[in-house]
């Protein structure tokens, strides 16, 4: 048993909750630009924190007029957008506790979560999410209200407040303590029901003021510009959350972009010119894949692949020299990094508004070599680990020495274990008070104040974390042996035709693979090629330039592992791993055990013949 801890940086709070932020910054600097919104014509409008703060005052008091107390519990069901931000923070102004609803949420899970968190309104995005809720309307007993953003709810609901007096919105805001519930978030459910995690004031701040301390320079005034960020991660997730309430916080301009469709998302990063974003490993993947197809439609991509290989020798002497291994990049290095700083990587950059030069990624794993890449090119991503359980961030690489392709150190206030058996525990004052109402499931997953977290991972030397994989993933083979698919699969998906992997061979005689193609870098693919277009499936049936190509991503994979563990056969799928088709969650994950069923007649495919 192996753990290792990092001292808090912050007290926690004595008073009051998170909405105390939006009135203390209200007072000490009214005309700091606190968020951005988005204007019909697509441009950025400032609010500044007095007009926010009375704003939040304003949806608080028609809140109260409309019946909801403390303690109460509204769902909202939106994507990310500036009015969600409002509403979070009115609600937390008068002690209620928002439960976040994917938008994509089926009947029966909109039906399920508000029946089980016993929500007393809900809030929707649009006619669809409203006739969602209407659906199931009948078995929500407590259910009085429904609102729609898109008809105009938050100016309904101003309108109705006026009348209501200070004094009780003054009474319901000097009740929330640290202690009390901030908000209520279902897991995404890969397996079973969706469990409601318990989160408090006090969670979330242990959580974004420790990380705001140890990453001053991320979130921290200069004396040139204010931080900005854009937040695009869905606020129905925890981290997206964290990044909101952080945000506030610590004075960063905060706006949002509903999508994350590269299409849309890109040009907004461009005009909001954010100091610093916070993602998932998708966004950095699809950022590198653009800008290598660029270089391919541009007959580039030869000096572009000269430029990655710059980028990630570059970044790993820097890497080395931190941990006392090597003197830093050579006087040859150095030059070549300036060449490619002003021929490829300030284009980079230029895509997520020039101004980046830090950015924060969790939420599943990010390739090593991915990281290297960014931070040679001018932008350290620093990696991190967490769940909805322990208020997203557990772990995060720190600024002064990241360890690409590592999780990094426990955030400050926040001691990692490895047990017995390899799972990661936590401990902390961002981790949960357990599920909602489900005291077993609470007990099997705190045990005496630690968060089992189900994943599994090693401690190196300097305490740096490795998730390895989880728990309930591991594929035991027919013959007895154990296998990780985790690290596998980031490998794969590493290739830029690979949009997906699932590895298989639970009681089957060896490793295989479901590889899902990204449909449209196969077509550019092909038409550089001079190949006709062809579907995946196809393709790889009857293209052996694309047999060749997917054999050598799984060969480059296998190098990781031992023989008894590699992918021993593959086998493209003809379809899309799609959250529409119930195959990932909404952050994102694959649901294993959706895709085993929807595909078995794949996998009985896969192993009807032995491997070459």
């Amino acid at each position: 048993m192996r753990e290792f801890s990092v001292p808090a940086l912050t007290e926690p709070p004595t008073h009051g909750g998170l909405a105390e932020s939006v009135f203390a910054t209200a007072v000490a600097d009214p005309g700091l630009a606190a968020l951005s919104r988005r204007t019909e014509d697509g441009g950025w409008q400032t609010v500044t924190a007095a007009e926010f703060r009375d704003e939040v005052v304003a949806i608080a008091k028609g809140l109260l007029h409309q019946g909801v107390r403390f303690g109460d519990r509204v769902a909202l069901m939106s994507r990310t957008r500036y009015e969600w931000t409002v509403l979070d923070y009115a609600l937390w102004t008068i002690g209620a506790q928002p439960v976040p609803v994917y938008p994509t949420s089926s009947a029966e899970q909109v039906r399920w979560i508000l029946a089980d968190s016993k929500a007393v309104a809900c809030v929707v995005e649009h006619e669809d999410h409203a006739m969602t809720v209407g659906s199931v309307v009948e078995g929500l007993p407590e259910l009085r209200s429904i609102w729609q953003l898109d008809a105009g709810a938050l100016r309904a609901l101003a309108l109705a407040g006026r009348g209501v007096p200070d004094d009780l919105l003054d009474r319901h805001r000097q009740a929330v303590t640290p202690e009390s519930t901030a908000t209520v978030i279902y897991t995404s459910g890969t397996t079973g029901r969706p469990k409601g995690c318990v989160l408090t004031h006090a969670n979330f701040a242990a959580e974004t003021d420790n990380i705001v301390a140890r990453y001053h320079d991320v979130f921290q005034n200069k004396a040139s510009e204010q931080p900005a960020t854009v937040l695009f991660l869905p606020l129905a997730h925890v981290f997206g959350r964290m990044v909101q309430v952080a945000a506030l916080r610590a004075g960063v301009q905060l706006s949002h972009e509903p999508s994350l469709a590269p299409a849309d998302l890109m040009p907004a990063l461009e005009s909001a010119r954010p100091t610093f974003v916070l993602a998932v490993p998708y966004i950095f993947e699809k950022l590198m894949q653009r800008a290598r197809e660029a270089a391919e439609e541009a007959g580039k991509l030869a000096p572009f692949e000269k430029a990655v290989d710059a980028a990630v020798r570059y970044a790993a002497a820097v890497e080395r020299h931190a941990f006392g291994d090597g003197p830093g990049p050579t006087a040859a290095q150095r030059v070549q990094h300036q060449v490619y700083d002003r021929l490829v990587y300030s284009k980079v950059r230029a895509v997520l508004g020039g101004r980046v030069r830090h950015a924060m990624s969790g939420g599943s794993a990010m390739n090593r070599e991915l990281g290297l890449f960014f931070a040679g090119a001018g932008i350290t991503v620093y990696e991190g680990y967490g769940l909805t359980e322990c208020t997203a961030a557990a772990t995060a690489n720190p600024p002064d020495k990241p360890r690409f392709g590592t999780v990094g150190h426990p955030v400050p206030g926040t001691t990692v274990r490895i047990a017995e058996d390899g799972e990661v525990w936590i401990s902390g004052g961002q981790v949960f008070q357990g599920y909602l109402d489900d005291p077993e499931a609470s007990r099997l997953t705190l045990r005496q104040g630690w968060l089992a977290t189900g994943d599994l991972g090693h401690l190196d030397e300097d305490g740096y974390l490795t998730i390895t994989g989880r728990k309930k993933e591991i594929i035991v083979t027919s013959s007895g042996k154990s296998v990780a698919p985790t690290v596998l699969e980031d490998r794969v998906r590493s290739h830029p035709l690979v949009a997906h992997c699932m590895l298989v061979g639970d009681n089957r005689p060896y490793i295989g693979a479901l590889l899902v193609l990204d449909a449209e870098a196969l077509l550019r693919w092909q038409r550089q090629r001079g190949k006709p277009d062809q579907s995946p499936a196809t393709a790889a049936r009857h293209d052996p330039d694309l047999q060749a190509e997917l054999q050598r991503s799984v060969a480059m994979a296998n190098t990781a592992v031992s023989r008894a563990e590699s992918i021993r056969a593959y086998r493209v799928l003809p379809g899309e791993f799609t959250e529409d088709r119930g195959l990932l969650t909404p952050s994102l994950k694959i649901r294993r055990r959706a895709v085993a069923k929807t595909y078995s007649d794949d996998i009985d495919a896969l192993y009807a013949s032995s491997p070459a």
